[in-house]
């Protein structure tokens, strides 16, 4: 689906280097993660089991609602032994592995929050979270402006926000049995320069979700 050069990264380097420091920050605004959480509270039932991709030692799942597990994934562990919400998480570097250590139909709901852009083989990722998924559940597929330039691959550099969500709908619609993919968009009704000043409000809000059709 992607050429090889839309795969491509400014920086090259193994990602497991890149993120071997932990970044206890957030990488979106207050606005955007309360949209996410209130996202997440609409969409996820209670008492399911949550797969929480590319994770790190926040998940912004609603504090009020209770799963029967969340398991979590990421690059760095000192960020995700911080992560309350956890029940288990692993590290894997999902550029040079993609299959997950996870059992087919396993899962309620696969989040990807705000990393979506750094996925080199998201052909062979997203046939992973569909595999994990139970029938009928739910993946949603989050992200802004923001990104790590130099790890974000090519199409996703060069590409507008409205081809990065057309993208993310290709990632789903390249495996079968996947739901026609919904978006949701909030644009940042602040100035550009607002924006860039890192203002809150100004991170534009962008969600892709699927379901795993029912067999």
């Amino acid at each position: 689906m992607l050429e090889s050069t839309q795969r491509s990264k400014l920086d090259e380097t193994d990602d497991t280097l890149f993120y071997d420091v932990p970044r206890f920050v957030t990488h979106v605004d207050e606005s955007f993660i309360q949209q996410l959480t209130n996202l997440y509270r609409e969409r996820l039932k209670p008492n399911s089991v949550i797969f929480d991709m590319m994770s790190s030692w926040v998940s912004h799942l609603p504090e009020d609602m209770e799963f029967e597990h969340v398991e979590g994934h990421g690059l760095n562990e000192s960020e995700l032994a911080r992560n309350p919400q956890l029940d288990h998480y692993f590290v894997q570097n999902l550029n040079q592995k993609q299959l997950l250590p996870l059992p087919d139909r396993s899962f309620d709901a696969v989040l990807n929050a705000v990393s979506v852009q750094y996925l080199q083989r998201p052909e062979a990722v997203f046939a992973e979270i569909y595999r994990v998924l139970k029938p009928g559940g739910i993946a949603i597929i989050s992200f802004s402006n923001r990104m790590f330039y130099q790890k974000a691959i090519q199409a996703w550099r060069d590409g507008s926000e409205d081809d990065r969500v057309e993208l993310v709908k290709r990632y789903f619609r390249a495996i079968p049995g996947f739901s026609e993919p919904e978006t949701i968009v909030r644009l940042s009704m602040l100035p550009r320069v607002l924006q860039l000043m890192g203002i809150p409000g100004g991170d534009p809000f962008y969600a892709v979700i699927a379901e795993r059709k029912q067999e």
